[in-house]
C-alpha cells in the first residue's frame, strides 16, 4: 500500500473511532438508562433479594455518575484514539495497558458510587468494542 494511503487509513480510522465511537456511547448510556432496572438496587436486607428504587439520579444516565465521572468524554476520546492506534499499529497489547490505566485511575470514585460506577462500565465496553472494531477493519485495510 502507497504511503499516501496509509496515512489516509490511518487517519480515517482514528477519527471514525473518535467521533463515531462518542456516539456510539451516548446511545448505549440512553438505552441503558431506559432498562426496566437502571437505578435500582439490591435490599440490604436479609432473606431474598428484592429491587428498591434508588433516587432518579442514581443511573447511568443520573446526575450523581455525570458528576462523578466528570472528564469522561474526554478520556473516553483519548481512550478510543489510542486503542485504534494500538491495534492499527498491530500492537494489541496497548490496549491491555489503556483499560488498566483507566480502570485504575476512576477506581477510588467509582468505589463509591454505584450509579457512577455502572455508567463507567457500560461506556467502556462500548467504546471499547467500538474501537477494537474500527481498529481491527483499519488493520485489516493497512495488510
Amino acid at each position: 500500500m502507497h504511503p499516501a494511503q496509509q496515512v489516509l487509513v490511518w487517519s480515517a480510522a482514528l477519527v471514525v473511532s473518535a467521533g463515531g465511537g462518542w456516539l456510539a456511547v451516548l446511545l448505549v448510556l440512553r438505552l441503558a438508562s431506559r432498562s426496566t432496572d437502571a437505578g435500582r438496587g439490591r435490599s440490604r436486607t436479609r432473606g431474598p433479594v428484592l429491587l428498591e428504587p434508588l433516587a432518579q439520579s442514581d443511573g447511568p444516565e443520573g446526575e450523581g455518575a455525570q458528576l462523578v465521572l466528570r472528564g469522561g468524554t474526554w478520556i473516553g476520546l483519548l481512550e478510543r484514539v489510542l486503542v485504534t492506534g494500538a491495534l492499527l499499529a498491530g500492537q494489541p497489547e496497548g490496549v491491555a495497558v489503556v483499560v488498566a490505566i483507566k480502570g485504575l485511575g476512576r477506581y477510588p470514585e467509582l468505589r463509591e458510587n454505584p450509579g457512577a460506577s455502572e455508567r463507567f462500565v457500560i461506556g467502556t465496553l462500548a467504546s471499547l468494542a467500538w474501537s477494537a472494531g474500527v481498529g481491527l477493519v483499519g488493520h485489516a485495510l493497512l495488510t
